[in-house]
């Protein structure tokens, strides 16, 4: 009798999810291929993070009172919005392979909606990781300053990471929503505008006081205050629970809707 990992359910499944993976990682390379061609796209992941640290820390940063250093205090806000402006870049990639019916080639060779998205998530996270790194090595040469220990860092990235999946994801589907790249570009503004409602570059009671609300409650609020109490080696209370919670509800409603439209775009 032939072993049930060469056939049947048990072998199927093991095939199947075998040949998602390949395609996966097949398409993260043709995406960071593609990506890597387009000069503009990374000049702006990679460069305006670091210029609007520049700006806040020598133009805006010796007129506000953080109670600790200025640019100790910006640097976590300004790792959240690099993976704003990484995300973008994943809508606009899906959004092309949709218009160019790129995806129509993929169905033909066996490639089904989740491993061509994962794809495109996972060469976000990879392009995150290196403006990640980059803006925390200018980060560094400016005077940044972390006292978090290593189980600190770990805890930091880890939510940066969690976060950086969950907007890629949502920016995949947002992605397959538009039809354009203009349109996506236009559409994923929101998502690289929260992090200026929040903590990130202001305590917020220094805000009016109709946008306390909305600021203390937002995504990326608790992400950013769990980051930076981690890297100074603070307290940091419930609020990594809050972003967890915040990055599992926005991840589970992206895989969801990313499915769905993907279905529905290639009926």
């Amino acid at each position: 009798m032939p072993a049930s990992g060469s056939y049947g359910p048990a072998g199927g499944t093991a095939r199947h999810l075998t040949r998602g993976l390949t395609a996966a990682s097949t398409l993260t390379g043709r995406d960071i291929r593609l990506h890597r061609r387009n000069i503009d796209a990374i000049i702006t992941s990679l460069m305006m993070p670091i210029m609007l640290m520049l700006v806040f820390v020598y133009f805006f940063g010796g007129a506000i009172d953080t109670g600790t250093r200025y640019v100790t205090y910006v640097v976590p806000g300004v790792l959240v919005l690099c993976a704003g402006f990484g995300a973008a870049g994943t809508a606009v990639s899906v959004t092309e392979d949709m218009r160019l019916g790129v995806v129509d080639r993929f169905r033909t060779l066996d490639i089904g909606g989740t491993p061509f998205l994962a794809g495109h998530v996972a060469a976000a996270l990879t392009r995150n990781a290196l403006s990640t790194a980059l803006v925390l090595g200018v980060a560094f040469l400016i005077g940044f300053r972390p006292a978090a220990t290593a189980g600190g860092w770990l805890a930091a990235i880890g939510l940066l990471l969690a976060y950086i999946t969950a907007v890629s994801w949502l920016s995949a589907a947002l992605g397959l929503l538009t039809r354009t790249a203009e349109a996506a570009g236009a559409v994923i503004f929101f998502m690289m505008f929260l992090p200026y409602p929040s903590s990130a570059f202001v305590p917020i009671d220094t805000m009016p006081s109709w946008l306390h609300g909305f600021a203390e409650h937002q995504p990326v609020t608790p992400l950013i205050e769990s980051m930076r109490g981690l890297l100074l080696d603070q307290p940091v209370g419930n609020s990594p629970w809050i972003a967890l919670s915040w990055c599992a509800a926005l991840l589970t409603v992206a895989v969801a809707a990313s499915g769905f439209l993907f279905r529905v775009r290639t009926r």
